[in-house]
């Protein structure tokens, strides 16, 4: 009798959990077909004519593009004030840059004079006999003798002999115009091979000719180079000397690659010495160089200084700077920029304690102040003064400057 109450009992337990699970399932079904969509009334197209109204009735978008956020980084006021943040406003300023080169001093080429003759000869006696020694403009250098000269002399002494001679009666009278003519082209080779007036004269009043003949200085300054030693030979056109004038010299500067479009003839430029502390010349660009140096891919500049008293010594090195002028551009100073080597960021004060991190392109460079091309605005206040230290805040929070095209 109990296993018969306990069969109707289990039969009734799973009637009923069939019964849940029969009910459940229908009532899903039932959610599942209440979600299909009904299907889309058909509206009649409109006609052609009427296009414009169609247009009209189409909805706006349903998703508009968003704009990109800008990313700040918070740095509380307490905490800009302990790590001692300070920022300047963006202006449009004066802009002026220093160039500042070394210098050397070289002779000036142009007062560099060579001394030689149009003859061949011997040097009989040498006055400037070493190189250095300082000569005066007229000085004598050597005395030389040459067979050509001695023969064109001795013609002109005895064309001279021959006027004086043939004056006296009325056929010489008659030959007067011919003999002047001939003693004038004499005259006139003496002058080729650099005779001076007064040596002429003298010969004519000596009555003979000069057996050695003295060239003179033709300026005032050094002897650079002495060719020639106390009997010996030179020939036509070989240098015997060469003088330089150290009344002006030549400072020949640096200027690197990137400042030569900074550069022009129109320029002055402040030179000075360690040697003469108490002394600055001042002295325009004489001239720019075409061609860059392989070695050290500079260009070099020539300015054109007075030596007084001679203090100026060539090869010795000189400190040069050329001021110029870049006129008004935007600017900020150069402590602002933090430069990544790719590009160059700078954190703009938002307010609040907010800084925005922001691409900027850059232009020339000022002292302490560099032009900004690109990413600023006049009045706008940038981070010029532990602004690493909010890079770094930026960086730990993951705040990057937006890319910009």
């Amino acid at each position: 009798m109990k296993h018969k109450k306990t069969a109707i009992l289990i039969i009734i337990v799973l009637i009923g959990i069939t019964a849940v699970l029969f009910y459940l399932a229908k009532a899903g079904h039932l959610k599942s077909i209440s979600k299909v969509e009904p299907p889309l009334p058909v509206t009649a197209q409109p006609a052609s004519g009427h296009s414009g109204h169609e247009s009209q009735s189409q909805p706006p978008a349903s998703h508009e593009r968003e704009e990109e956020e800008v990313p700040t980084v918070e740095i509380p006021l307490e905490k800009q004030q302990l790590i001692g943040v300070r920022t300047v406003e963006v202006s449009v300023k004066p802009l002026q840059k220093i160039i500042r080169t070394v210098g050397r001093i070289e002779y000036d080429e142009k007062k560099i004079a060579a001394v030689n003759t149009k003859f061949d000869g011997w040097i009989e006696k040498l006055y400037a006999n070493s190189s250095g020694a300082y000569v005066k403009k007229g000085a004598p250098l050597a005395e030389i003798y040459s067979p050509e000269l001695f023969a064109t002399q001795q013609e002109y002494i005895n064309l001279i002999k021959w006027r004086k001679q043939n004056n006296s009666d009325h056929l010489g009278r008659m030959l007067t115009k011919d003999a002047e003519a001939i003693i004038e082209a004499a005259k006139q080779r003496l002058r080729l091979f650099d005779i001076t007036e007064d040596q002429i004269q003298e010969m004519e009043k000596r009555d003979k000719p000069v057996r050695t003949l003295t060239i003179y200085s033709p300026v005032s300054g050094y002897v650079l180079q002495k060719s020639v030693l106390q009997g010996t030979r030179f020939m036509p056109g070989e240098k015997l000397f060469d003088i330089a004038d150290l009344s002006t010299v030549w400072v020949i500067a640096d200027i690197y690659e990137y400042e030569l479009p900074l550069v022009n003839t129109t320029q002055r430029a402040i030179i000075s010495l360690s040697s003469l502390p108490d002394k600055e010349f001042s002295s325009k660009i004489d001239y720019i160089y075409p061609a860059l140096s392989a070695d050290t891919k500079t260009a070099k500049v020539r300015f054109i200084i007075p030596n007084p008293g001679l203090r100026l010594k060539p090869q010795m090195f000189t400190d040069v700077q050329i001021k110029i002028d870049l006129g008004k551009k935007l600017s900020i100073p150069e402590d602002a920029i933090i430069d990544t080597g790719t590009k160059q960021i700078v954190y703009v004060d938002k307010g609040e304690g907010y800084f925005e991190p922001r691409e900027v392109a850059l232009g020339f460079k000022g002292e302490d102040m560099v032009e900004v091309r690109k990413g600023l605005k006049a009045g706008e206040k940038v981070a010029s003064a532990a602004n690493f230290l909010i890079d770094s805040e930026a960086k730990l929070k993951g705040v990057v400057p937006l890319h910009k095209q």
